[in-house]
């Protein structure tokens, strides 16, 4: 009997000898924890760097921010599939991820609650070892549990986006109470653990799960450098500095999260906005109205100095902003259809007319950068890659000619309309007595969605084009909870949308264009886009492994995209047009890649001392 259990537990010994080989072998190729990570070579910012280079490590602390935003709020759960109308302003001051972004780099993470990071040249696995110095604004620590907790709570009932990538984990385990384990095996997502790195941390112990799902107005408790001092619901929030906060002195936030006390005040629309920014009621403002730009800021707050107007260019992608067809709708399902309506948008008289001649249309969803489609044929890289979906981009595509269509400036284009009539009778469509309809005699009409005036006198102008072809276009302006509710649940025929561009595109993509995302209410797939090319350039775009075929394989998915006519593209400035009081006062420097230039509540800015 002892002499079967001497060799049982020799056999044991063995076995686990083996197992710490495999580990051994399996962990071989990392580098050993490191400061930072970037998608692609190594991070720019050494382990001993002070501080982010557009932060002033010496910015006074103090003062008052007040800040407005456009719409309202219903919750303080920015994580949930309610959060359409969440308040904003809470990520980054009251919740803080793992690691935190360098708006100097395309796509590179720094420590903050984790203080290191930890994977193989694969990327089949991360650690994460917590700082033990973090904490709650409440004071309890930040351990793995509540990484744990957070985790399996997003994965199972958070945003899309959130379900998406953490499902693509094959498990997780907290090795010790600091430290934790991701198994990302068959996973093949080079960006998975940049994007577990940006999990935001719930606190277990003040989170209900029970009511997890629903919107609420109770303060929630963070690690950041704020906590929520004064609610007053879809009105305003009162952010004050927490003065115990554990991260202050870390190089990441040196110089950063200056002022006392952030109001944030919420306006119905973008011209009470400006009046509070005349009136002093805010300090700043982004004017996206290039009329107002140009003919509205000559009021006395300005000329005697206290209100400051500034121009500054915006480095990296510019994004994509445009009219987006909802393809669930059969009436949009032929692709001749959604380009011949493009045909209507009349971006030469627009541009002079209504915004001075102050933008540019926009050609690709990642314009102005390398990774851009247009101007460029396809290279022997993106050739092989579209190769698998035979027909998924058109021969102007591949060519790098597909750009939107140019008008005469006259409002009136006859040519364009002549191309779009053609497009639409191919698909089933023609005039018939001045309005447009099927073999069936039905008539075409659909609605456009619009939010505000600025979208509503828009929409009014392309409705008005797209009526010389027979299109019976109807504007439809609702309040902002009632258009967040709708566009969760695809609920609109067309509508505008906003495709911030990342100048590292990876995960966010799938919540964008995906086949499940079409299918899953409040996804950013407002197109209903389900293509398998798409799918599968999404998944080159996360797996491969240099720089080179990086850039190949979003070059390549831009052309898909454009192919597929699923917006009608409009137009950007390649500068940011903003106003502040003179008593604010921001570093030199402006972070390469960040869009804004500033973020939501101007985390580098600082208020001037008397």
């Amino acid at each position: 009997m002892m002499l079967a259990s001497i060799e049982a537990a020799a056999i044991r010994a063995l076995f686990s000898a083996a197992l710490l080989v495999c580990a051994s072998s399996a962990w071989s190729q990392s580098s050993g924890p490191r400061h930072g990570v970037a998608m692609y070579g190594e991070p720019a910012l050494p382990a001993d760097f002070t501080h982010l280079p557009y932060a002033n490590p010496d910015a006074p602390k103090g003062g008052r921010l007040s800040i407005g935003f456009q719409g309202a709020f219903d919750s303080l759960n920015p994580f949930n599939l309610k959060s359409g109308t969440a308040a904003q302003g809470l990520n980054g001051n009251v919740f803080q991820p793992l690691m935190a972004r360098s708006g100097d780099e395309p796509f590179t993470l720094y420590g903050l609650i984790a203080e290191s990071i930890e994977t193989d040249a694969a990327r089949t696995w991360v650690i994460f070892r917590l700082n033990p110095r973090a904490k709650f604004s409440d004071g309890a620590p930040v351990t793995a549990d509540d990484v744990l907790f957070t985790f399996n709570l997003l994965k199972t009932r958070g945003r899309p986006q959130h379900r998406a990538a953490y499902g693509m984990v094959k498990s997780i385990e907290a090795l010790d109470a600091h430290t934790l384990r991701y198994d990302l095996t068959d996973a093949n997502d080079r960006e998975l653990p940049l994007g577990l790195a940006l999990m935001p941390v719930l606190p277990r112990h003040a989170t209900n799960v029970e009511r997890f799902d629903d919107a609420t107005l109770t303060p929630p408790i963070g690690s950041g450098p704020y906590v929520i001092s004064e609610v007053r619901p879809g009105e305003s929030l009162r952010l004050e500095r927490n003065r115990d906060y554990w991260a202050k002195d870390l190089p990441i936030h040196r110089g950063l999260y200056n002022f006392d006390e952030i109001r944030i005040e919420y306006f119905r629309d973008s011209a009470s906005l400006y009046e509070a920014l005349k009136g002093g009621l805010v300090d700043y403002r982004d004017e996206t109205n290039p009329t107002r730009w140009l003919t509205g800021y000559d009021f006395p707050s300005l000329r005697d100095g206290r209100i400051v107007k500034q121009s500054e260019p915006v480095g990296g992608a510019k994004g994509m902003i445009g009219f987006a067809f909802n393809t669930r709708r059969e009436k949009f399902k032929d692709v001749r259809v959604r380009e011949a309506i493009g045909y209507a948008f009349d971006f030469e008289w627009i541009n002079v007319n209504l915004y001075g001649g102050l933008y540019q249309r926009t050609r690709s969803f990642f314009d102005e950068t390398e990774l851009a489609s247009t101007g460029r044929p396809a290279d022997e890289r993106e050739r092989a890659l579209l190769a698998q979906w035979p027909g998924a981009v058109r021969a102007d595509a591949m060519a790098g000619d597909l750009t939107p269509p140019r008008s005469d400036g006259t409002g009136r284009d006859r040519d364009n309309a002549r191309k779009a009539l053609a497009l639409l009778k191919q698909a089933g469509w023609s005039l018939q007595d001045g309005a447009l309809r099927n073999d069936r005699g039905d008539a075409f009409g659909f609605e456009i969605l619009v939010v505000d005036r600025s979208q509503e006198r828009l929409a009014l102008n392309y409705s008005n084009s797209l009526r010389r072809i027979g299109i019976d276009a109807r504007v439809r302006s609702v309040d902002e909870v009632q258009y967040q509710r709708r566009r969760q649940k695809f609920d609109f025929d067309m509508m505008m949308g906003t495709w911030i561009a990342s100048n590292s595109p990876g995960n966010e993509q799938r919540n964008r264009w995906s086949s499940m995302a079409a299918k899953q209410e409040s996804s950013f797939n407002l197109a209903g886009a389900a293509s398998p090319a798409l799918d599968g350039l999404m998944a080159k775009i996360v797996s491969v492994d240099s720089r080179e075929d990086y850039a190949a394989a979003v070059r390549a998915f831009d052309r898909v995209l454009l192919s597929g006519f699923y917006i009608v593209p409009l137009f950007h400035s390649s500068h940011q047009w903003f106003a502040h009081s003179a008593e604010l006062e921001r570093p030199k420097t402006s972070p390469k890649f960040l869009a804004p230039l500033f973020g939501a509540t101007l985390d580098a800015w600082w208020r001037r001392k008397p």
